[in-house]
């Protein structure tokens, strides 16, 4: 990993992921690799239980695609693009769009303009805090492109599809605000405070038993578009689902240890198994 294109720094469990391609972390096919080798060591590595994503200085986290990398090549080269060692790597666009596999919550930490593909690494993350003058936009359609990284997927499920429509139509600019009001962010704070407002909601999640982080994950995915009743039914108690780190889970000495310290009014020593 190109430590010139993204940092990471350990805070004991958690794994932040820094955006360092100055001046406005633009994504081309060498970092979206970058970010995901970063990512997977979060996915790999047992230290970590939860990643924060961010961007270098206090201005902008993203500015999404580099489309000056793809007009120098004379436009889209979908076969470069989707080549495995070439192309953006398995993780997808940014390395996280289409990393469909990664079970550890990451918490995108906007710093400042996320823009096209950099809202849709927003969108990709489980869990979003934002620099009270940050803001998001979708300007593909003024490009001539779909914003088909994530948010034409994504977006019109998390907000009311009109205002989602609006977004992708127009390009317009949602400032932390309405992001709060539409439930896209959980907190928007001022830029000083944002680096460890993040870290400090990460390290509140990371308390959580390591197997049962990955599971909560794993089974919001699985039941994503299902009714109440059937996720119920497949899920509820270890129930019929394709989720095998939930039935780890199930039965796991973590399962037990949080029974038995809850019981014994002390704090769990969790193992991940």
């Amino acid at each position: 990993m190109s430590e010139e294109l993204v940092l990471t720094r350990a805070h004991g469990r958690v794994l932040e992921i820094i955006l360092n391609r100055p001046p406005a972390n633009a994504i081309n096919r060498a970092m979206s690799r970058a970010i995901y080798t970063a990512l997977r060591e979060l996915q790999d590595n047992p230290a970590y239980s939860v990643g924060v994503i961010r961007g270098q200085g206090e201005r902008i986290f993203c500015a999404g695609w580099d489309l000056k990398e793809t007009a120098g090549e004379g436009g889209i080269n979908l076969e470069l693009e989707n080549d495995p060692e070439q192309g953006h790597g398995p993780g997808g666009f940014a390395g996280i769009t289409e990393f469909h596999d990664l079970t550890k919550p990451v918490i995108a930490a906007v710093n400042g303009a996320a823009v096209g593909g950099g809202f849709e690494i927003v969108l990709a993350c489980d869990m979003v805090v934002m620099a009270d003058h940050a803001f998001f936009s979708l300007p593909e359609m003024q490009r001539g492109i779909l914003a088909d990284g994530g948010a034409v997927q994504k977006l019109p499920k998390m907000i009311p599809p009109n205002v989602a429509k609006d977004l992708l139509f127009t390009g317009r600019l949602m400032e932390a605000e309405e992001a709060l009001r539409w439930g896209l962010v959980s907190k928007a704070v001022p830029v000083a405070e944002l680096e460890n407002t993040a870290l400090e909601l990460a390290q509140e999640i990371a308390q959580g038993a390591p197997l049962a982080l990955e599971a909560l994950k794993e089974v919001l995915a699985y039941v994503d578009g299902m009714s109440a009743r059937e996720a119920m039914d497949r899920v509820k108690g270890g129930g019929d689902c394709d989720c095998p780190i939930y039935h780890r889970m199930v039965s796991s000495e973590d399962a037990i240890e949080g029974i038995s310290a809850f019981a014994e009014k002390r704090t769990p020593v969790w193992k991940g198994r």
